[in-house]
This record gives C-alpha cells, sequence and structure tokens, in this order.
C-alpha cells in the first residue's frame, strides 16, 4: 500500500523534501494522517532562488493587479470553506464548531483587506527650497512567515495576505504538526493568479526553519510561536539583520471589577480559556476577580464549565477538542500536578477525558483553580491548555501591579461598567492588545502585537504592511549643487 505524503509547495508545483521523513498524527485519534519530509538545505535554496524568480514579476505589478488576484483568493477560500475547516479540525483537534466559522474565515478576511489595501500603498512628497523630496514604499523581497499550530490556516493568511499585498515572495514553513493547509493554500493562491514562486511551503520541523532564518537571500522573518523559539529565530536572523516580526507567548491578565456586568464576564472568563482547548496565545489565564464578587463569580463559572462538551471535534456538538499532541497533554497535566503541589485549590477538570472513537486522543477536561497567588507556577508560565487560575484582589492600583508582574505582555482584558476606569485600567497595563468588556476580538482592521517578551512588531492592520515594505527617500535637486571649490 502506498503511503500518504504530504508535500512542500515550490514554484507552483507540490515537491518532496530531501530531508527526513517523520509523521503527522490526529490529535483526536492519534492516527497517523500523513508522512512528510523534512525541508533540507537543498530545498530552500530551490524554494528561494523560486521566490526570487517570482517577485521579479509580482513586484513590477501594480498594487491594483496584485489586489485583484489576492481578491479571488479571498473568494476560492470562502467556497472551500467547509473543505479547510473539516482539514484543520483533523489536523489540530479543535471543534468543527470553531474551525467552520473561524478558522478559514478569519483568513479570507484578512486577504481580502489586504486585497484592497495593495493599491494604497504610496509615499510622501516633502517641497523644499529649490528643491523636493518624496518617498516610496517599495516590497522587501523573499519574505519568510513560520507559523504555529492552534491556528494554522488564519496564521498563514495572516503573514502572506500583508506580504504579497506588498509585493514580497514568501516561503512559509508550517509546524510540524500541522502541515496540511498551507499546501491548499499555496493551491488557492496559484489558481488565482498568484504567480508561481510568490507564496511557496516548506514542510519541516526546527531545521528546516534554521536554515530560512539564516539564508541570506530571505530580507524578512515572520514568526508566531513560542518565546524560545522566537529567540532562536531573532539570533539566526541577526547575522544578516534581517527585519523580524515576532508574536510569541503570553500569560495575559483578564481583570473583573465588582462592578461588571456578571454573566458576561464569566462568559469571557471561559471563552479566554477553553476556546480551542485553551491553545491560544493571548488567552486571560490569569482572571483577576475582585473580592467582593470573588465565591460568586467561581460558583457560576464552575457550574458552566461542567456543563461543556469535551469530545470528537468532528461532531458539531463538541465544544472542547483534542489537545495537539500526547507530549503536549502531559505537559498540560504536569501543570495541573504542579498547581496542587504548590497547594491551589483543584475546583474542577484538570483530568485526561476518554472519548468514544478517541481512547488514544489528546483529551483534557477543562480545570479551574482557585486559591491561587502570584508565585505560583501555574500563575507564572504559560500552560497553552485548558487551565484557568482565579486570583482575588482588593482595589485597582494592586491589580495593576499584580497584573504587570511577568515577563510576558501579549494581552490584557478588563470588565467593568466604569468607563473611566476601564479606560484608566487599559492605559496602565502591559500589553501590546487590551480589551475592555470583551475579550480575544481581533478583527483583522485593528493592529495585534505583543509587548515586553511577547512579540516584536504587529500583524493585521495597515500598520502591518509597514512591516513588509521598505521606505526610500528621492531627493530632486530644481536649482543648482552648491559648491565652493574652484
Amino acid at each position: 500500500m502506498t503511503e500518504t505524503f504530504i508535500p512542500s509547495f515550490v514554484d507552483g508545483l507540490p515537491v518532496q523534501g530531501s530531508g527526513e521523513r517523520f509523521t503527522t498524527l490526529n490529535p483526536a485519534t492519534g492516527a497517523v494522517i500523513a508522512g512528510v519530509h523534512d525541508a533540507a538545505e537543498a530545498d530552500v535554496h530551490a524554494a528561494v532562488a523560486a521566490a526570487e524568480r517570482g517577485f521579479a514579476i509580482w513586484s513590477a505589478m501594480t498594487g491594483t493587479e496584485r489586489g485583484r488576484i489576492l481578491h479571488r483568493a479571498a473568494q476560492l477560500l470562502r467556497e472551500r470553506n467547509d473543505e479547510l475547516a473539516a482539514i484543520e479540525v483533523q489536523d489540530t483537534g479543535k471543534p468543527w464548531q470553531e474551525a467552520c466559522v473561524v478558522d478559514v474565515a478569519s483568513g479570507a478576511d484578512c486577504i481580502e483587506y489586504f486585497a484592497g489595501a495593495a493599491a494604497t500603498l504610496a509615499g510622501a512628497q516633502y517641497p523644499l527650497k529649490n528643491a523636493f523630496a518624496y518617498t516610496r514604499r517599495e516590497p522587501l523581497g523573499v519574505c519568510v512567515g513560520i507559523g504555529a499550530w492552534n491556528y494554522p490556516i488564519q496564521i498563514a493568511c495572516w503573514k502572506s495576505a500583508p506580504a504579497l499585498a506588498a509585493g514580497n515572495a514568501m516561503i512559509f514553513k508550517p509546524s510540524e504538526l500541522t502541515p496540511m493547509t498551507a499546501v491548499k493554500l499555496a493551491e488557492i493562491y496559484l489558481e488565482a493568479g498568484v504567480p508561481p514562486g510568490i507564496f511557496n511551503v516548506l514542510q519541516g520541523r526546527g531545521t528546516t526553519g534554521a536554515l530560512l532564518a539564516a539564508h541570506p537571500g530571505v530580507a524578512k522573518v515572520s514568526v508566531t510561536g513560542s518565546i524560545p523559539t522566537g529567540k532562536r529565530v531573532m539570533a539566526s536572523a541577526a547575522g544578516t539583520l534581517k527585519r523580524v516580526t515576532m508574536e510569541l507567548g503570553g500569560k495575559s491578565p483578564l481583570i473583573v471589577f465588582d462592578d461588571a456586568d456578571f454573566e458576561q464576564a464569566v462568559t469571557a472568563a471561559m471563552m479566554a480559556n477553553f476556546y480551542t482547548q485553551g491553545e491560544i496565545c493571548t488567552n486571560g489565564t490569569r482572571v483577576f476577580v475582585q473580592r467582593g464578587i470573588a465565591d460568586k463569580f467561581l460558583a457560576r463559572l464552575k457550574e458552566r464549565t461542567l456543563l461543556l462538551r469535551v469530545g470528537d471535534p468532528t461532531d458539531p456538538a463538541t465544544e472542547v477538542g483534542a489537545l495537539i499532541s500526547a507530549a503536549h497533554r502531559d505537559k498540560v497535566l504536569g501543570y495541573v500536578a504542579s498547581g496542587v503541589a504548590d497547594g491551589a485549590t483543584l475546583v474542577c477538570g484538570g483530568t485526561p477525558v476518554s472519548v468514544p472513537g478517541g481512547e488514544n486522543g489528546n483529551f483534557v477536561a477543562p480545570t479551574i483553580f482557585a486559591d491561587c497567588t502570584d508565585g505560583m507556577t501555574i500563575v507564572q508560565e504559560e500552560i497553552f491548555g485548558p487551565v484557568l487560575a482565579l486570583l482575588v484582589f482588593d482595589d485597582e492600583a494592586e491589580v495593576v501591579q499584580r497584573a504587570n508582574a511577568t515577563r510576558f505582555g501579549l494581552a490584557a482584558g478588563v470588565f467593568t461598567r466604569d468607563g473611566a476606569r476601564g479606560h484608566r485600567v487599559a492605559a496602565r497595563l502591559k500589553a501590546g492588545i487590551c480589551w475592555i468588556n470583551n475579550y480575544n476580538i481581533t478583527p483583522i482592521e485593528i493592529p495585534f502585537g505583543g509587548a515586553g517578551e511577547s512579540g516584536i512588531g504587529h500583524e493585521n492592520s495597515m500598520v502591518a504592511l509597514e512591516h513588509y515594505t521598505q521606505l526610500k527617500t528621492v531627493y530632486v535637486e530644481l536649482g543648482e549643487v552648491a559648491c565652493g571649490y574652484r
């Protein structure tokens, strides 16, 4: 029987990497989906060469021409939403009810947004004495995107859409744990009219990413992943002073004041911890609740959390799917054990869940810890699983100080009916994005990025185009060269 392989995609064609073979597994069943080959050094050189050839064609097009093609790609994504969402469920273990409305649709929204922005890229004019100057926004060249496994196709779109709109070529390396939908996106771009070589996919593990980050033909690297991964890529990119954008981890605070809309705040705490099995970098995993409502809040939170349906991700009724791998499941359960050992109260969850047909899957019950203190490991470190730590606070100054006591700085949330306090607290929180009376909402129109060790630069919005272009200044003399020489 011939084994199924997931290819790389270079210069408009599916290709098999020349490196070592590995397998990708279904997180919900443990079954092998397909084999994959690492892209080795020769494969990286070939992809960069293809991207350079494509760049010469793509960058010469007008923004309007590029935008027209990208609009078609967004349309194709929407037409194939269910097909792509089903692949994403198989690859990630997330529930169908999430993937069918968020993952592909948000990627299409991103491409559509930057398709519209492509024709707006322009510089400025500066009048001077007997001269003038103007600026040009020019593409960087060959860019690399390195994706994470929690939102594979969305991240591929978030990175490729602004890069391509600005006239660049991209080589995208998906996570080795979720290699499937990036190739589908490459096929869609090609079908829409993007020239071969403009969006390439190289499969592989860390070695492939390191080769891409170090390649002298690459102008920029954009990474979504863990802080250790980001630091390694940044160090490698420094060898040729590549531009970098880093969207890394977090341990974000969600602050609930006693005047908040109570039920909405409970809903937000659940969404900020259990959506996508807790595998979201911005998750508000430190939930600070003001003392006067803390007991009531915990009781309602537990009541609603126990109703969450953990199960087969392909079942539309499932609300919590499988963690990405057995190793990650064990890591999350290790954090649960650490919380118990440190004296936190395990309110619910914290155990593996047996799912019919998914006995070899990586399911963990949504977990709530109470009686937490700031120094506990489960409060300090990113778990990236369905584990919520509830902390109690007394006043605004105290909670802001405690919320900021972290090396992270990705996101934060504030729930209060006091508008002035909401804005005041958001201004004082160390975070790249803050939500007031909501959480984890990331429309493509607004910038997304972190502070501290949570990242460098931004994705989404018009700001992203600044990270994929370079500014050139042109000075035009209208008079004579000033010279004191004879």
